[in-house]
């Protein structure tokens, strides 16, 4: 019992102590006037305790955010008697920090210290070309979900949760352009071709192009020709392919239609043809009527293709040529075939000259091909005064023949013939009769001009 007595007052001085201990609201550490770190006492001598006079021997736990499950060896009822053993948890979202269990020791003291600390996650780094907005922050159970600018597209996780371990879920996402570009052709065209052609030229500007992502457009390409080029007729695709910085490529097209204006393809009059500029029936195309040899024209010689895709005037007529061998001299009568007839003088001394009669019946026989190549025989037969000289029915008077013959140097003593060009140029003599094939010949070789020639070889020998 003495030994209680002297042990009683530094019981006391002990207890002061303690009850001037906090336990730190809202930090979770169990703070003392001088220090908050753990230590323990030497052990003193064992004395004879009295339970009933001291009940609370440590003081209570109260732990912020958290829970402390205590059993005492005297029952529920005395938690913080000595002996007490003190199991410490932490709500959702904080994590303990200390011991997971202390126990009031003799010293008055309990074996550790503990807190609850809030479960944290680090701060997410920032997304390049994009962002994220989180539901709590970085708090446990936060969730942060991740959007990219417009243009681009995520390629990851699309949101990371904040854990209990204090580490975010899944992994770091990234924008990526995927998107192509947004391009925009010119709308489609139809022109009409200029007058006299058969292409249009075409302008226009250039796509349009944005990127949604970064605006960055790498390169336009042109598929066809560029603005300002000659469209030939029929229609033509343009197209255009854009390509921006990550090499996402866009295409767009539109087209062209030319349009020829055309009239009635004129058809050539009977014994002429006609001579066309461009493509002979459109828009504003210029025909020339002309007449065979032998054949004069009657009626407009130019009609010309309009935007009403009508003709200008009227079909002209080639009509046979007419000759007048009423006439003064030799020289007026050639005039009359200058450029559309050629000539063949035919002499022999009398009608029943074996030459003659051989030479006009193959003539006669070769109507077709002298027609076609625009010879027209002159016969100049017999002596004076009974001389006869005649151009298929019309007759030369007896001045004519004689001035012919003169020009011509053609004699009456023997059967000779001279063959003249469209200009009246002695070209070819003859002292026998000479056979058609050997004559046509003779003319195609070296009389015919680059349009006869031109039609001959379109139109064929419609004599054969």
């Amino acid at each position: 019992p003495r030994m209680v007595q002297e042990a009683a007052p530094v019981l006391l001085v002990v207890l002061a102590r303690l009850v001037s201990s906090t336990w730190h609201e809202g930090s979770g550490y169990y703070l003392e006037s001088h220090t908050n770190e753990v230590y323990a006492e030497e052990t003193p001598p064992e004395p004879a305790l009295d339970y009933r006079r001291v009940p609370q021997w440590c003081a209570t736990l109260n732990i912020h955010r958290g829970e402390a499950t205590c059993y005492s060896p005297r029952g529920s009822s005395y938690r913080s008697s000595l002996g007490t053993r003190c199991e410490l948890s932490c709500a959702r979202g904080y994590r303990l920090v200390g011991p997971s269990a202390v126990q009031c020791l003799p010293n008055r003291h309990w074996s550790g210290m503990a807190y609850c600390r809030q479960i944290r996650c680090h701060v997410l780094p920032a997304v390049l070309r994009g962002s994220y907005v989180c539901s709590a922050g970085v708090q446990m159970d936060s969730r942060c979900d991740y959007t990219c600018l417009p243009g681009y597209q995520l390629e990851g996780d699309r949101s990371r949760i904040c854990m209990e371990d204090g580490h975010w879920s899944g992994s770091e996402p990234i924008c990526v352009d995927m998107e192509p570009p947004k391009i925009r052709c010119p709308d489609s065209r139809e022109r009409i071709a200029e007058p006299g052609k058969l292409t249009a030229t075409v302008y226009w500007d250039p796509p349009r192009v944005r990127d949604s992502a970064d605006g960055v457009i790498k390169r336009v390409m042109l598929r066809g020709p560029e603005p300002g080029s000659e469209f030939p007729e029929g229609e033509h695709v343009i197209r255009y392919t854009a390509h921006d910085q990550a090499y996402n490529r866009a295409s767009c097209k539109f087209s062209i239609r030319v349009q020829v204006r055309r009239c009635p393809v004129l058809k050539p009059p009977q014994n002429g043809y006609i001579s066309c500029t461009s493509d002979g029936n459109n828009y504003g195309a210029t025909c020339e009527y002309l007449c065979d040899g032998g054949y004069e024209r009657q009626g407009t010689s130019l009609r010309v293709c309009q935007s009403t895709q009508q003709w200008t005037g009227s079909l002209p007529l080639c009509a046979p040529m007419q000759i007048n061998t009423d006439v003064n001299s030799a020289a007026s009568l050639l005039d009359q075939f200058h450029e559309k007839r050629r000539l063949f003088v035919i002499s022999a001394p009398d009608p029943s000259n074996r030459y003659y009669k051989m030479q006009i019946s193959m003539l006669q026989q070769a109507a077709c091909g002298l027609d076609l190549r625009h010879v027209t025989t002159v016969e100049l037969v017999g002596q004076p005064p009974h001389e006869v000289g005649r151009i298929r029915e019309h007759q030369l008077s007896l001045g004519i023949i004689e001035e012919l013959r003169r020009f011509l140097h053609l004699t009456r003593s023997h059967f000779n013939a001279v063959l003249l060009d469209k200009a009246g140029t002695d070209r070819e003599r003859y002292i026998s009769p000479v056979s058609p094939d050997e004559l046509f010949v003779f003319i195609d070789t070296y009389l015919l001009s680059e349009r006869e020639a031109a039609r001959r070889a379109q139109s064929g020998d419609p004599c054969e």
